[in-house]
C-alpha cells in the first residue's frame, strides 16, 4: 500500500523538469541566431538537471512525523480522553446501581412521665423511660436491583463503544490532516522549483532586452510568469502552514511547525470490490452501531425496572424495648407495605416506554446511516482510485508529451512563445492536479480502511 508509482513521482524534483525545460527553451529563444547562442546555452542547466532547492525549503521546519506517529497521537488526544472519562463515570454508575438498600438504625426514648418524674436510678437501667433500638431494611421485590445493574452495564458498554468510535473519528481526522500536509509540502516543492527557474528565465530576458535581442513585450511575458509563480509559492507556503496547524490540533501537539516525513503516497490498491453483504456485516460491527444497540438494551432494562415498580417494596424491621416497671425485655416486629391506591407508577412507565422507543429509533437510524456511510466510503475510494489512475496513466503522460512537443516545435520556430508558455502552464497545472488526485485517493483509502480493516493502518484490531 505504501509504494509510489514511477509515473507519479511528484515529491523529489519532477516539477523541476517543467521549469528547466522552459529555461532551456528560453535560452534558445533569447539567444536567437547570434554567435553567443552556444555559449549561453552551455551556461544554462539542462532539462534533466534538477535545480538545487533554496535554503528555506531545505532547512528543517520542526518536528517530523510519520503517518503511524500521527495516528498514534490521535488515538490518545483530548477528545478521546474525554470519552474515556465518560466511560469511567459509567462504570462507577454500575457500582452505584448494584447494591441493596442500606438498613436503617433507629433509637428512641418514649413514655417519659413529666407529671410524676421518671423516678430515681440510672437513666439506662432504673428510670421509668421506655427505651428502644431497632433496625429497618427495605426488601426490594421484582428484581429491581438486577434490572438497575443491567441498565447501568449496558450504558457502560455504550460508553466503551463511544470511546472506540471517537478514536476512529480522530484517526480519520488525523489521516486526512496528515495527507493534506503531505500534499501541501509536495505542492510547495513543485511551485518553488518552477518559481526559481522562471525567475532565471525572466532575468535572462531582461539582459537580452538590454542587448537589443528581445522585445520588451516578450520579456514582460516571462516576467509575468515569474511573478505568478512567486505568488503561487507564497500561497503554497500558507497552505502548508495551515495544514501543519490542522494536524497539530487533531494530534494534540503544541507545535505548529510539523512536517510529514518518510511516508510515500499509497499505491492504487487492487482489492476485490466489497459486496453489499460485506457492508452489512461491517455496519453491525461499527462502534457507533454497537453503542446505539447498548443504549437500546439499557432502555429496555429501564423499562423493565419501571414495570417492576408496581411490585411494592416492603420495609421490615425489629426493635428491642427496655421499660423499667413494665418489662426490660420487649421485642417489636414491624413491616411497612406501600399501598398503590390511585397511582400505579403510570408516569415512570410512560417515560421509560418513550425512552425505549426513542432508543430503538436511534438504533435503526444509526444502522441505516452506518450502511450508507460505508457505501459512501466505498464509492469515494473507487472514484478517487479511478481519478488518480487517469492522471497517472493518461492525463499526466499526455501533458508531458504535449509539453515536450511544444518545446521541440518552439526550438525549430514552428510555434510562438505564447503557445510554449501555454503548454508549460498546462503541464504545471496537470502536475498539481495529479498531486491533488493522489491526496484525495490517499484520504479516501485511509477512511475506508479505518472503518473496515483498521489494523492495516494502526496495527491494532
Amino acid at each position: 500500500m505504501r509504494s509510489t508509482p514511477p509515473s507519479l513521482s511528484l515529491r523529489s524534483g519532477t516539477a523541476l523538469r517543467i521549469a528547466a525545460g522552459l529555461l532551456a527553451c528560453g535560452g534558445a529563444w533569447l539567444a536567437g541566431p547570434h554567435p553567443a547562442h552556444a555559449q549561453a546555452t552551455a551556461a544554462m542547466p539542462a532539462p534533466s538537471q534538477p535545480v538545487p532547492a533554496p535554503a528555506m525549503a531545505a532547512a528543517p521546519r520542526g518536528t517530523g512525523w510519520t503517518l503511524s506517529q500521527a495516528l498514534a497521537a490521535a488515538r490518545d488526544n483530548s477528545d478521546v480522553n474525554q470519552a474515556r472519562q465518560e466511560l469511567a463515570g459509567a462504570r462507577a454508575d454500575v457500582l452505584s446501581a448494584d447494591h441493596a438498600p442500606l438498613p436503617s438504625l433507629t433509637t428512641k426514648a418514649s413514655s417519659i412521665d413529666l407529671q410524676h418524674g421518671p423516678g430515681p436510678g440510672n437513666v439506662f437501667t432504673r428510670k421509668r423511660i421506655d427505651k428502644s433500638v431497632g433496625i429497618d431494611w427495605t426488601w426490594e421485590r421484582g428484581d429491581k436491583r438486577a434490572l438497575r445493574k443491567k441498565a447501568a452495564e449496558s450504558t457502560a458498554n455504550a460508553a466503551e463503544a463511544d470511546v472506540e468510535d471517537t478514536q476512529v473519528q480522530q484517526l480519520q481526522a488525523a489521516l486526512s490532516a496528515y495527507y493534506d500536509l503531505l500534499a501541501a509540502q509536495d505542492r510547495l516543492a513543485e511551485v518553488a522549483a518552477i518559481e526559481r527557474s522562471l525567475a532565471d528565465v525572466a532575468g535572462m530576458a531582461d539582459r537580452r532586452v538590454k542587448a537589443g535581442d528581445l522585445s520588451v513585450q516578450d520579456a514582460s511575458r516571462t516576467r509575468i510568469e515569474a511573478d505568478r509563480a512567486r505568488a503561487d509559492t507564497r500561497a503554497a507556503e500558507q497552505a502548508r502552514d495551515d495544514a501543519a496547524l490542522a494536524l497539530a490540533q487533531v494530534t494534540g501537539s503544541t507545535g505548529s511547525r510539523l512536517q510529514a516525513v518518510n511516508t510515500p503516497w499509497p499505491a492504487l490498491a487492487g482489492d476485490p470490490p466489497a459486496t453489499d453483504t460485506d457492508l452489512a456485516a461491517w455496519a453491525e460491527t461499527r462502534a457507533d452501531v454497537r453503542a446505539a444497540l447498548a443504549r437500546a438494551q439499557a432502555a429496555q432494562a429501564a423499562l423493565d425496572g419501571a414495570n417492576a415498580l408496581r411490585k411494592s417494596d416492603w420495609t421490615v424491621g425489629a426493635s428491642i424495648d427496655h421499660f423499667p416497671g413494665t418489662s426490660t425485655r420487649q421485642v417489636e416486629l414491624r413491616v411497612q407495605i406501600p399501598l398503590q391506591w390511585g397511582y400505579q407508577y403510570q408516569g415512570e412507565i410512560g417515560r421509560a416506554q418513550a425512552d425505549y422507543a426513542k432508543a430503538q429509533d436511534a438504533l435503526d437510524n444509526t444502522r441505516r446511516l452506518a450502511l450508507l456511510d460505508l457505501q459512501r466510503l466505498r464509492q469515494t475510494q473507487e472514484s478517487a482510485a479511478r481519478r488518480a489512475a487517469d492522471y497517472d496513466q493518461g492525463v499526466l503522460p499526455r501533458a508531458r508529451q504535449v509539453a515536450d512537443s511544444a518545446e521541440l516545435a518552439y526550438r525549430k520556430g514552428a510555434i510562438a512563445l505564447t503557445d510554449l508558455l501555454d503548454a508549460q502552464r498546462t503541464l504545471r497545472a496537470t502536475l498539481l492536479d495529479a498531486l491533488a488526485a493522489r491526496a484525495d485517493y490517499a484520504k479516501a483509502r485511509g477512511a475506508w480502511l479505518l472503518r473496515t480493516r483498521p489494523q492495516l493502518l494502526t496495527g491494532t484490531p
